[in-house]
């Protein structure tokens, strides 16, 4: 692919990322569904549409993924929709994200990486930059929902480290998707929803099938083009577009606590990933 066609491909997908936070956020806020519905909906929909991208590129459809993974992602997508119950677009994703790379970080020393003095002071602002967004105050965010999301965080951290070193990314996120949906369909009937509209369950059919399905089949597309450092480094960019967007569609407000925040977590990971990619 082109150059332009690079950027613009990348530029989806980020935005992509960062509206599943949106889609979340707003159908919850706003009372149109439940988070166990939308939990289900989302997982069914990313299934379906991931089905038939696959079924469309051969013709045929093998079941990919493991049960271990497929239970990551249930466990984040389940806690990324309670979290939202009571977190903003902006803050909800920076603590998804932190708590991603700090589970990857994590992993690499228990798996005997040496850091360099520039990861470990990226890791430390990173890591200290969670903990101060959480230290109580006016503007913290409400606890049950930050706890949350860093365990939806730790998920898709673990769920990426499973992944590692598949053939075939969109055939094993298709197949994680299909085992996940029984782990919906469970958590669905313990829990319930009071109430279930159609904007809500437009809104999780558009964060599973566009922002989460064809989000990660395009961001698989254009993986192989891009450096390690330059993918690492771009993700950065989804914390920024979900606070933007929270404050644009729906009239959030940017606190300083989360404003400095964001810019120890950021910062701090872009820090340690330029240091890593560097160093290698």
């Amino acid at each position: 692919m082109s150059r332009i066609q690079l950027v613009l491909l990348t530029a989806m997908v980020m935005v992509a990322f960062a509206a599943n936070s949106l889609l979340c956020r707003e159908a919850l806020s706003a009372g149109d569904i439940g988070a166990a519905s939308f939990t289900f909906v989302r997982i069914i929909s990313g299934a379906a549409i991931l089905s038939l991208l696959l079924l469309v590129k051969f013709r045929s459809y093998q079941l990919g993924g493991s049960w271990w993974s497929a239970a990551a992602l249930f466990v984040y997508a389940a806690a990324f929709s309670f979290a939202y119950i009571s977190l903003s677009a902006g803050t909800g994703a920076l603590l998804l994200f932190g708590a991603v790379q700090t589970t990857m970080i994590v992993y690499g020393l228990w798996a005997g990486e040496r850091l360099t003095i520039y990861q470990i002071v990226g890791a430390v602002a990173a890591g200290g930059g969670i903990v101060w967004l959480m230290l109580p105050g006016i503007e913290s965010p409400p606890l049950l929902g930050a706890i949350l999301m860093l365990l939806s965080g730790i998920s898709w951290g673990a769920y990426s480290l499973l992944g590692r070193g598949t053939a075939d990314p969109t055939a094993a996120t298709a197949g994680n998707f299909m085992r996940a949906v029984p782990f919906a369909v469970i958590l669905l009937a313990v829990i319930g929803d009071a109430q279930v509209t159609w904007v809500g369950v437009a809104y999780a059919s558009a964060s599973g099938a566009l922002a989460s399905g064809m989000g990660y089949a395009l961001w698989y597309a254009v993986l192989p083009a891009l450096a390690a450092t330059t993918a690492a480094t771009i993700q950065l960019s989804v914390p920024v577009i979900a606070a933007f967007g929270g404050v644009l569609l729906l009239g959030e407000a940017v606190t300083l606590r989360f404003g400095l925040a964001s810019i120890a977590v950021l910062g701090g990971v872009f820090l340690f990933v330029a240091s890593k990619h560097k160093a290698l």
